[in-house]
């Protein structure tokens, strides 16, 4: 069952964040996708609402990714690491129990994240439960390892970049691409899709 790895971050220093973008969705990414178990990538910036400015939406096939001797030889943000602030990584699975897709967008389309940071399972399932009701078409994960920053965090494509609106304590971003879509079936080899 493939799982989401979700890293974010935000980065202190305007007049290297150009070339840390490039390196990012270049090299690293290119990196990072000859290791065992990773499967897709692809970076997004916020453009509105609450969160870190970074994302980077990872599939995996299994957790033992972070056990490789490939990944934990070179794993992490290199000359780059004194510029990353608020970092987080975590580790997701769906709540139906089917497998982690990553989300496909359109020219023009962005993906909005639902966290729930700083609440506690119990506050978080509720909320998560009313928002459900009201955006059926969020797909929804449950947080299975690594930093656990938020319990459970949602996931869907929208047309816009507005707000929709969440309970209060939750938060809400929008994010726009950064890079295409990265696609391994095999170490060494990987595509770029739009």
């Amino acid at each position: 069952m493939n799982l989401a790895y979700i890293v974010r971050c935000n980065f202190n220093d305007a007049s290297r964040e150009t070339a840390w973008n490039d390196w990012y969705s270049g090299p690293k990414l290119a990196q990072m996708l000859r290791k065992p178990h990773f499967l897709t990538v692809q970076r997004f910036h916020r453009t509105s609402g609450v969160g870190r400015d970074y994302l980077a939406f990872w599939t995996l096939s299994s957790a033992n990714a972070f056990d490789t001797v490939e990944y934990t030889s070179d794993w992490g943000f290199f000359e780059w690491k004194p510029y990353i602030i608020d970092w987080s990584r975590d580790l997701f699975a769906t709540l139906s129990g089917a497998s982690v897709t990553a989300p496909r967008l359109e020219d023009g389309q962005f993906l909005r994240l639902v966290s729930f940071e700083g609440l506690s399972e119990r506050v978080a399932e509720a909320k998560q439960a009313e928002l459900e009701a009201v955006r059926p078409e969020t797909t929804w994960h449950k947080s299975v390892g690594l930093d656990r920053h938020s319990p459970f965090l949602g996931i869907s494509v929208e047309s816009n970049d507005k707000l929709l609106g969440a309970p209060v304590g939750v938060n809400e971003a929008i994010y726009r691409p950064i890079s295409l879509l990265a696609i391994t079936k095999r170490p060494a080899e990987f595509t770029l899709v739009r």
